[in-house]
């Protein structure tokens, strides 16, 4: 049993030859069994201390496989730490296991592969367990002798093995043997001539033909010599020896030794006995089989496997066998094993019975053997954990998939975009209909697969008894409907959904977060549908991430649209009708996140024919930055209603910016119909794009002011003759710089756009300048603010303008001059008026101002009536007592016009009137 396990060992490892040792009295291990390894090699180690370095006694200490390596002395050549010198990579020795501690160790020379594998080491196991099973199971002999009796059966088992050695030299003939070796082959010391003719002699005749073959086979290909064979023993009987060596070569490689071992193989019939009895009535099948797969043995679980009795299966070869044949693959498997000489492990199915087998063949000398094991219940275990781990693996994919996309998702569509694309594929649904609570009704959220008529049928439906949306909603339970019928017969009172929907099952999943169901999700199939445990628990744990995604989401919504309804209150609602300009405006929000931006447009009507365009932005997002921008923009408002200079206006804004730990970008553009002239202050602003009628466009160089907050004033204005009907296109950075790109090439972009799209319609060229800046699926990440206006030129009609001395008949004049342009212009109705105006604003400049003095009327959408002069000094409106004789003039000025005001030149000031021709009769001129 011992050389059966150590030949199945050295051949499963493909290993050089190997050795048992067993525990003995005095706490040493001595070698009992030795296989594949010369004499010289081996006798070191026939007693080993059990607290010796070599890979037998580690093994028996630690209890465990040990594996110890080959290493390299000084001059280069391979050694084992162990005496002698070792063939092969090293030894691996595992231990046999005992009731209390290993009683011995089987040790295998490992060849080129050198350390076992992992499946290597439990084969080992394996075959170190069985060999100590069956040597303590085995009987005693029939007349032990009084040492046997008082040892253990594992003992008893082991003397029976004797291994002999021998030394052939192959050049001289010269033979040696050693005592066991001369007892093997029943050969007496004082007898032996040591030639290689005596051990030819003792070979049975019919054996020593294919015997020497082996010889002449191991000679030719340098490889191991292994042969059983029948030899003569003392008494002229004939029994079973086994022999096994290595050809030695020399330093041409050319054989020159064999060294090898001999050992009795006519096992006694107790022990043959024993060992077929183990293995006929093994619960795996098992059989083996020559080197022309002819049957030389089977036990019972391989002949109820096979369909027949050992006596119709020995001899025969194993592949015309019809059961065999039905087994596919295992021909091929078997055969290309062997051809390789190597273990191999495979799983076969019978046909007939449909049970599956684990099938092992495993190389022994003159054959194989083949084990079959049943594992039809442990694949079917292993097929039903795997698929539940898949499952599982599964789920857990879709679930971080969803979890991932929902993690993104910032809106309620969001959300229902994100649950449609990783949802309905997996679960080859046809609809999702996502539904909110509002009160006593439920709303649409979102939906993919419905008909919009059903969708305007169920939106804003009421609560009420047998609708299985506000059921699962009540009951915070999912509900799953299988099929239409069972849909009818359960909820009879919206029985017309199906056939409106067009869908055959359902899954209605209650979302609930923080304690409360707010929504349903509705996920629908075309088709009747049983939905598993699996999927149940699945999709309700979809709707756990569901729910609270879309709470946040919707939280999200909510605060976007106040951010943005603040946003939209901060600006203007419309932009004003003035005959200076035509404008058109587009502000974009950023595309993520619910913190509104600092950016802001404004067009702000001034006196004279005169218009103000404005653009700024408030660095930052945020509560704050709107907050500045509200101020910025309603300072922007009262400064200009004080008709102060560009210059004047952007230091007071730098003024309140600067109080407020925040930067801010500013554009302030005043331009005059009168004159053509744009005067522009910047305060780290982008330029504004200027087109010309022609359709060139240019970015004119402006002033470098810093930000507003960063800055010390004064501002540096300057001026720029404008053609009419040019566009002026205003814009915050954000349009033309991004993170992908530089502002350099969106001002360009900006350019090429301007210059290619056609500016008639000023909405339709907001549209256009956007799509091209920010293409379908791009969003802003920050704020946008674009202000086009297109200039309006007044024409030189509709001014008149004079100069007036500076003394009292300049009045007079005025008057005159009045009267005169009025009647040409067919206002006569308004000339009294007028005149009253204009000889009260000259008269108060002679009085108090200086020269020059000039009277100027402008016809726009209203009459304008001017007088400027050289003093600095603005005029007040004061409150005159009823005796003082003075002190009324702007009071009047005040009731006849519309509006009037004062404002900066620069020569001096203007103080200047308003009346409106709506309510004139006069035709145009």
């Amino acid at each position: 049993m011992l050389r059966l396990a150590l030949v199945h060992a050295v051949a499963e490892l493909d290993g050089l030859g190997g050795m048992v040792h067993v525990r003995g009295p005095m706490s040493a291990l001595r070698l009992v069994s030795a296989a594949g390894l010369p004499t010289g090699l081996v006798r070191p180690w026939e007693i080993l201390d059990q607290e010796g370095p070599q890979a037998p006694a580690l093994a028996v200490r630690r209890g465990s496989g040990v594996w110890v390596p080959q290493v390299h002395n000084d001059a280069g050549t391979a050694r084992v730490r162990a005496p002698g010198a070792w063939p092969g990579t090293g030894l691996a020795a595992e231990p046999l296991s005992g009731a209390e501690r290993p009683v011995g160790a089987l040790t295998v020379v490992t060849g080129a592969t050198g350390e076992p594998t992992e499946k290597q080491w439990r084969f080992l196991t394996a075959v170190a367990t069985w060999a100590n099973e069956r040597m303590v199971q085995a009987p005693p002999p029939a007349r032990p002798t009084q040492e046997e009796a008082g040892g253990s059966g594992t003992r008893r088992a082991l003397q029976a093995v004797q291994v002999g050695t021998w030394d052939w030299n192959i050049r001289t003939g010269e033979l040696a043997w050693d005592e066991v070796a001369m007892a093997v082959y029943g050969t007496d010391p004082a007898d032996f001539v040591p030639r290689v003719e005596s051990w030819m002699k003792i070979i049975h005749p019919d054996d020593l033909p294919w015997t020497l073959a082996a010889v002449e086979k191991a000679l030719h290909s340098r490889s191991v010599f292994e042969a059983e064979y029948r030899v003569r023993r003392r008494d002229g009987s004939y029994g079973w020896t086994q022999a096994r060596a290595t050809v030695m070569l020399d330093g041409e490689g050319e054989p020159i030794r064999m060294i090898g071992t001999a050992w009795d193989s006519t096992e006694p019939r107790s022990v043959r006995d024993t060992l077929s009895r183990a293995l006929r009535h093994m619960s795996d099948g098992f059989l083996s089989a020559d080197d022309h797969w002819r049957i030389t043995f089977v036990n019972l679980e391989a002949e109820s496997l096979l369909g027949s009795s050992d006596e119709e299966l020995f001899g025969r070869v194993l592949w015309t066998l019809p059961s065999v044949r039905q087994i596919a693959g295992m021909e091929e498997g078997c055969r290309k094993a062997a051809a390789e000489a190597t273990p191999v492990d495979f799983d076969v199915q019978i046909a007939a019975t449909g049970r599956c087998y684990h099938l092992r063949q495993v190389p022994v000398p003159d054959g194989v053997t083949l084990y079959f094991t049943d594992v039809t219940d442990q694949r079917r275990h292993e097929a039903e954990k795997a698929a539940a781990e898949s499952s599982a693996a599964e789920r857990a994919a879709r679930i971080a998939e969803l979890t991932a996309a929902l993690a993104t998702a910032t809106t309620s569509r969001d959300v229902v975009e994100a649950v449609a694309q990783r949802v309905l594929p997996p679960f080859r649904a046809a609809g999702l209909l996502v539904q909110a609570v509002e009160g006593d009704r439920v709303w649409n959220v979102g939906a993919v697969g419905y008909p919009l008529a059903f969708l305007d049928h169920v939106d804003g439906r009421s609560q009420r008894v047998g609708d299985p949306g506000w059921e699962a909603i009540s009951t915070k339970e999912p509900l799953f409907v299988s099929s239409a019928e069972e849909y009818v017969t359960r909820y009879p009172g919206t029985a017309d959904h199906p056939r409106m929907n067009g869908k055959q099952s359902w899954a209605f999943l209650p979302l609930t977060a923080s304690g409360r169901t707010f929504a349903v999700c509705v996920i629908a199939f075309d088709r009747p549908r049983h939905f598993t445990g699996e999927e149940r628990t699945l999709l309700t744990a979809i709707s756990a991430l569901v729910a609270h995604a879309l709470e946040r989401a919707r939280l999200y919504d909510a605060e976007r649209t106040r951010s943005r309804k603040l946003q939209q209150a901060l600006l203007p609602r419309r932009l004003p009708d003035v005959a200076e300009c035509t404008a058109a405006a587009r502000y974009l929000s950023a595309g993520q996140g619910v913190d509104i931006g600092g950016d802001w447009y404004d067009v702000i009507p001034l006196s004279s024919g005169r218009v103000a365009l404005v653009v700024g932005d408030v660095v930052g997002h945020g509560l704050a930055e709107a907050v500045t921008m509200g101020r910025l923009r309603t300072a922007v408002h009262t400064l200009a209603g004080l008709e102060l200079p560009p210059g004047e206006i952007m230091s007071h804004l730098n003024d309140i910016v600067n109080g407020l730990d925040l930067y801010a970008t500013c554009l302030y553009t005043i331009y005059d119909s009168t004159t053509g002239i744009c005067s522009i202050t910047s305060a780290g602003h982008p330029p504004p794009a200027l087109v010309h009628p022609d359709g060139t466009v240019h970015f004119p160089d402006q002033a470098p002011n810093p930000p507003l907050g960063a800055a010390e004033p004064p501002f540096e204005t300057f001026e720029l003759s404008v053609p009419q009907e040019s566009l002026f296109v205003l814009y915050t950075d954000g349009l033309v710089e991004s993170s992908e790109r530089q502002i350099d090439r969106g001002m360009a972009r900006l350019a090429q756009l301007l210059r290619t799209t056609d500016g008639e319609d000023l909405e339709q060229l907001c549209d256009a300048l956007v799509a091209g800046l920010f293409p379908a699926g791009h969003t802003t990440r920050d704020d946008v603010a674009l202000l086009v206006a297109r200039v309006h030129a007044l024409d030189s009609g509709r001014m008149a303008s004079w100069s007036l001395p500076e003394d009292p008949q300049a009045a007079g004049q005025a008057r005159r001059h009045v009267r005169d342009q009025l009647s040409a212009w067919r206002l006569d109705d308004l000339a009294m008026t007028t005149e009253l105006l204009a000889s009260e604003l000259v008269g108060n400049v002679v009085r108090h101002g200086r020269g020059p003095v000039r009277l100027r009327l402008l016809r726009g959408a209203d009459l304008v009536c001017e007088v400027s002069d050289g003093s600095l000094t603005m005029p007040r409106i004061r409150h005159s007592s009823e005796t003082d004789e003075g002190g009324r003039g702007l009071q009047l000025v005040a009731a006849l016009s519309q509006r009037w005001g004062t404002r900066y030149t620069a020569a001096g000031k203007c103080i200047w009137t308003v009346q409106s021709l709506h309510n004139s009769d006069s035709p145009e001129p």
